[in-house]
């Protein structure tokens, strides 16, 4: 997991709940770095730098593009 990239950062986990069905939709290997932590502790994230989204070197294009789709302005389901 050392080579994972980070491609995003979040504060809470409820911003980031319908990105992670779509890539695990999409088999795309990546995990949310401090995301117990911050589930347990939620003042915690802005100490700990975020939860950081990790995404695999070869499925960074995939992850980015669905990322941007979520993004667009008309989508119904945003990222906040």
């Amino acid at each position: 997991m050392k080579d994972y990239s980070c491609i995003a950062v979040f504060t809470y986990p409820h911003e980031y709940f319908v990105l992670k069905l779509k890539l695990e939709d999409k088999g795309i290997k990546h995990y949310f770095q401090n995301e117990t932590l911050v589930g347990l502790l939620p003042l915690s994230s802005f100490a700990f730098g975020g939860i950081k989204l990790m995404v695999h070197p070869a499925d960074i294009r995939k992850a980015r593009e669905i990322i941007d789709s979520l993004n667009d302005r008309s989508s119904h389901l945003r990222i906040v």
